[in-house]
């Protein structure tokens, strides 16, 4: 199985889920943004300083900031593998991630989406109960998923690491399907 892997999908596609599942099966070390983010915050790294007074603001963390926090658990990381799971989120990402992996010498192996329609989408992030999770934030974050993450499909295609997947049913059978497809695209 790939060892260097990316999720790709919209918003309740259940990557966090299978991300989870898959590195815990696998030894992978699974790489959220979000996580890394609040991980270098809590532990009051220089980093983590950076992010945290442009947060306190309201402010986005800037690519740079996200590729170097990115960049330094790839490189203390002496696991099999890893799962990046919600970045790149945009094409000027996805370039700067690229130049990143092929510096360290840890190229992308797979990325996989996980596809999904917009009613079994909104079923599901509207039946997780969070309070910002009501149908029109939803339908925004399918519209903004659209336009700025899924021309990543296009480009991750070109490169020939593009494997697609019907994230519908149940969650183990999910990550049956999941592992059959990373397995087969060796």
């Amino acid at each position: 199985m790939n060892q260097r892997l990316l999720f790709l999908g919209p918003p309740g596609a259940g990557k966090g889920t299978q991300a989870d599942l898959l590195c815990q099966d696998q030894g992978l070390l699974h790489l959220s943004t979000g996580d890394l983010l609040r991980a270098e915050v809590e532990a009051s790294t220089d980093l983590g300083k950076k992010a945290a007074a442009l947060m306190d603001k309201g402010e986005l963390v800037s690519d740079e900031l996200v590729l170097s926090i990115v960049e330094k658990r790839l490189l203390e990381n002496k696991s099999n593998g890893w799962l990046l799971d919600g970045f790149p989120r945009n094409l000027s990402q996805a370039v700067e991630l690229k130049l990143l992996l092929q510096r360290i010498n840890q190229p992308i192996e797979a990325v996989l989406l996980l596809e999904l329609n917009d009613e079994v989408l909104m079923e599901r992030l509207l039946s997780r109960g969070r309070k910002d999770d009501n149908e029109k934030v939803i339908r925004h974050r399918l519209e903004v998923y659209r336009e700025k993450t899924a021309p990543l499909i296009d480009f991750y295609r070109k490169e020939g690491l593009l494997n697609s997947l019907k994230a519908n049913g149940e969650i183990n059978e999910i990550s049956i399907r999941i592992r059959e497809k990373l397995s087969s695209a060796m």
